[in-house]
């Protein structure tokens, strides 16, 4: 277990420097296969994880105050996003949902812990049967939540750090918004040739892309676990 000793010891240290940023410390974790794939195609789900990277990931919740998944993630996989396989509290469960399709019967509706906060732009004129807090936000250029006054919102609630699970769309946007501070990847030993995590971040070249250091890595199980802090050419806008 030392890599997650590891992990815990780094995270820890660069969340403690977030106060400033008046925004949650935000990490990107997600598991891939060696060419880069989630899973198969969009909409279908692949457990790529083994055991000893999967007790990782809810160590990982653990650490973290809230986490967040887009609507995707929960109409294809229906998780529940508490910590089962480690020591420590639940994280907050949050989702990105701009059109509001969140089912009231999703597992993440039906938890006695917590309320699963849904971040839309529309307003809720319904009564929504399900155990969730509907918060509406402004649309960005694209019409989906403003992932900077989402984050700030969530400061205001108390969450400073953020652990983002997925999928690809919510990934890569973070990224394109220099929103993400720190990069946890479990890398499965396994070709797919699918559905890529991170999408096209419209950069023009390579100095422009975000970079990872200092760059961590090393085996757990079968898998590969690489983490580092997340570097942007130019600061993210507010």
């Amino acid at each position: 277990m030392i890599v997650n000793q590891q992990i815990e010891r780094w995270l820890n240290a660069q969340q403690a420097f977030s106060e400033s940023a008046r925004r949650p410390f935000v990490t990107l974790s997600y598991a891939q296969s060696w060419d880069g794939s989630i899973t198969t195609r969009a909409g279908e789900t692949l457990g790529l994880s083994g055991n000893e990277s999967r007790r990782l990931t809810h160590q990982l919740r653990s650490l973290h105050d809230g986490i967040l998944v887009g609507i995707g993630t929960v109409l294809t996989d229906d998780p529940q996003l508490t910590v089962r396989e480690w020591r420590g509290d639940n994280p907050q469960p949050i989702v990105l949902d701009s059109q509001l399709r969140m089912p009231p019967t999703a597992r993440l509706c039906q938890r006695a812990d917590k309320n699963c906060w849904v971040l839309t732009r529309l307003k809720d004129d319904s009564e929504f049967d399900g155990n969730a807090e509907i918060i509406t936000l402004e649309g960005d250029s694209n019409g989906r939540v403003d992932l900077s006054e989402a984050l700030q919102l969530l400061w205001e609630k108390g969450i400073r750090t953020l652990m983002v699970e997925g999928g690809s769309q919510v990934i890569t946007a973070f990224l394109k918004a220099q929103l993400a501070d720190a990069l946890v990847l479990t890398i499965a030993p396994t070709l797919v040739g699918g559905y890529k995590g991170v999408g096209n971040l419209e950069l023009d070249c390579k100095s422009q892309l975000p970079q990872i250091r200092p760059l961590h890595s090393q085996m757990l199980g079968e898998d590969l676990i690489m983490w580092g802090n997340l570097h942007y050419r130019e600061p993210a806008l507010a």
